[in-house]
């Protein structure tokens, strides 16, 4: 995420890029961040956007619905497996999601049980979210639903309640050094919208 933070900053933006380690529960995620990013948002004035990549989605979705920060104010999600991954279904199938994603590989899951949809709760907040549809491996994309970015296919991505969705050529990995993501993910910063032609 450094290139996407050093744009918002060349745009006037405040900017905090934790690391929460992704081999921990959904809760314990939360337990790292909710007092770094409290710290961060007495920091300064205005609204506090929040902009991720993949399972970072589902983390501030997981963030907002259980301590929902003051003065929240737009999100971008990049590539977010909103409705979960195939991928994650096959490894799970083969008991090989724990062992790889860990205890929060549960929530990429299709079929996620009450409690962690109850967990990551519904959209009541403004949501742009950027799909890819330009895989680059050759066989992970064979596995997903067409389009997808090689992770996550597109249909995946969408929840009840965002603001908008586009989808862009590019791949999930190095989505988050693409110019058109980052310029996009700036337009919804500062309209509430995707810019298009």
């Amino acid at each position: 995420m450094l290139l996407i933070a050093h744009s918002l900053r060349r745009a006037g933006y405040r900017t905090l890029s934790p690391s929460y380690g992704f081999r921990r529960s959904m809760p314990a995620i939360l337990d790292v961040l909710e007092p770094r990013l409290a710290a961060f948002a007495r920091g300064g004035p205005g609204p506090l956007h929040i902009v991720t990549h993949s399972l970072g989605g589902l983390v501030a979705r997981a963030l907002i619905t259980q301590n929902r920060p003051p003065g929240l104010g737009r999100v971008v999600m990049l590539a977010p497996p909103n409705c979960g991954s195939e991928i994650a279904d096959i490894l799970c199938r083969y008991q090989l999601d724990s062992a790889i994603l860990g205890p929060v590989g549960r929530h990429l899951h299709t079929q996620r049980s009450r409690a962690d949809e109850a967990l990551l709760g519904k959209v009541d907040f403004e949501l742009g979210v950027i799909a890819g549809d330009r895989p680059i491996a050759p066989i992970l994309p064979r596995l997903l639903p067409r389009p997808n970015d090689g992770l996550v296919s597109v249909a995946a991505t969408r929840l009840d309640g965002m603001a908008d969705h586009i989808t862009l050529p590019v791949d999930h990995t190095r989505m988050i050094h693409n110019r058109q993501v980052i310029m996009q993910t700036l337009a919804f910063l500062e309209t509430g919208a995707f810019r298009r032609q």
